[in-house]
Order: structure tokens, then C-alpha cells, then sequence
């Protein structure tokens, strides 16, 4: 890897920290860059997942305010997540690589229309507690958390946006906690994962260290000046690049 490239993953992983702290689609930034720089497409979701661990804990961390009283939830939708998160990574594994290739554009493309419907979903969500339409930390939710832990272990572009539409539509709390619950359980689908990934796949080391030392630094952006980011230049940014890794998979 040149230096100048080096640079570029660096930047990446700033974006995609700022960006996973406050909204959940960093992925989108950072797995093109390493696709463009020619790691093959598992090789760099995995670098990728274990790199972005550091900056879902940086941006755990930054919410700590938030996460105050939410022991007992995060331990229940906790062990979804870890559980979800380990046959995710277990499920990338033992899939062959061409089913990674064929799958992730329409994943991908599954979480530029999230992104783009997230302020729908706010607004739903606004409306349904107002509503009093919370149904608590049910087997609904449990199962939710699960299938976007399975999803998260398998690729995780936008995990944080389907996990906070979840949270926002079945728990009754306002959104800000809500953002920092969802954090964490990123933070335990990418850490369960990446432990996964460090004992069954070839991972590209300096990628893991640069995106590393990116996202650490974005988490705590995202957490302190991210919430100021005009939401529709964001949402603009990560949707073309997000259409751009769709195209570099097609092609290759």
C-alpha cells in the first residue's frame, strides 16, 4: 500500500467512525476504499469489521452519559446481538467467496435504501411513542436484534440503521439513548465477529490498523460535533459512495 493510499484509509476509517456513531452505515465508506485498492471482497470486509471495532468503542464510550440506566436492557439485547454476530461471522466464513461477491451488492444496496428512508423512519418512530406504541424488550425485539446481529456479523453496512429503527419502534425512550444502546450492540456484533475473523480468515493487517486508528479518532468526532453534520449532505455522501462499491463488485 502506497502512502498515499495509506492516507485515503486512514481518512475512510475517520469517516466511517463519525458517521457509524452517529447514524450506522460507516461500512459504506470504508469497504469501497479497500475494494478500490485491490483487497478481494471477503479479505476486506473482514479487515474491515476488526478495524471498525476500536471506533464502535470510541463512539461507545463518547455516549456513556446516555448509557446511563440501561444495564439490564443492554444485557438482554446484548446476548441477541453477540449471538446474531457470531453465526454472521461463522456464516461468512463457511459461504464460499462467490456468494459473498453475489450477495453483498444486493445488501448493499438494501442499506442505501435504509439510509436513505432513515427520516421516514424517524418520524414513524416520533409518532409511535407518542402513540404509547412501545412494546417493551419482547421477543419481537429480541428476535429483531438477532437477524440485524446475524447481518452485522455478515457484512454490517447500515447495522446501526436498521438497529436504531428497531430500537426506535419498540422501545419507548427517547433518541439520543436509544443511539448510545445502539452503539453498543454494534460494538458487540463487530467485536464478537472480529474475534471470530482473528482464528478463521487471511486479514490484510495494515488495512485493520489504519481503518483502526481512523474510526477511534471519528467515534469520538461523531460523538461530540457528528449530531451538527447536516443530515442530507450526509445521507448524499454515503449513498454515492455506497453505489460505488456496487459497481466495483459487478464488474469485478
Amino acid at each position: 500500500m502506497t502512502w498515499w493510499e495509506a492516507l485515503l484509509v486512514l481518512a475512510a476509517g475517520i469517516g466511517a467512525g463519525t458517521i457509524n456513531t452517529v447514524v450506522g452505515s460507516g461500512t459504506l465508506i470504508t469497504f469501497p476504499v479497500l475494494l478500490a485498492f485491490g483487497l478481494p471482497p471477503v479479505t476486506a470486509n473482514v479487515s474491515n469489521t476488526i478495524g471498525l471495532v476500536p471506533g464502535s468503542l470510541s463512539g461507545a464510550i463518547g455516549y456513556r452519559r446516555e448509557l446511563a440506566g440501561q444495564g439490564g436492557r443492554l444485557r438482554r439485547l446484548g446476548t441477541a446481538s453477540l449471538l446474531g454476530g457470531l453465526l454472521g461471522a461463522w456464516l461468512l466464513i463457511r459461504l464460499p467467496g462467490s456468494a459473498f461477491k453475489a450477495i453483498v451488492p444486493v445488501l448493499i444496496l438494501l442499506a442505501l435504501v435504509l439510509v436513505v428512508l432513515q427520516p421516514r423512519v424517524a418520524r414513524a418512530m416520533a409518532a409511535r411513542r407518542r402513540d404509547g406504541a412501545a412494546t417493551g424488550t419482547g421477543p419481537v425485539l429480541l428476535l429483531g436484534v438477532f437477524l440485524t446481529g446475524i447481518y452485522g456479523g455478515y457484512f454490517g453496512a447500515a447495522q446501526g440503521v436498521l438497529l436504531i429503527a428497531i430500537l426506535g419502534m419498540l422501545l419507548d425512550d427517547g433518541m439520543q439513548r436509544l443511539n448510545a444502546a445502539k452503539n453498543v450492540l454494534a460494538l458487540t456484533v463487530n467485536g464478537v465477529a472480529a474475534v471470530f475473523f482473528l482464528f478463521s480468515s487471511h486479514i490484510d493487517w495494515t488495512a485493520v490498523l489504519l481503518i483502526a486508528a481512523g474510526s477511534v479518532l471519528g467515534g469520538q468526532i461523531g460523538a461530540k460535533v457528528g449530531r451538527r453534520l447536516a443530515p442530507p449532505v450526509l445521507r448524499g455522501v454515503i449513498v454515492a459512495i455506497g453505489l460505488v462499491a456496487v459497481v466495483r463488485l459487478l464488474i469485478a
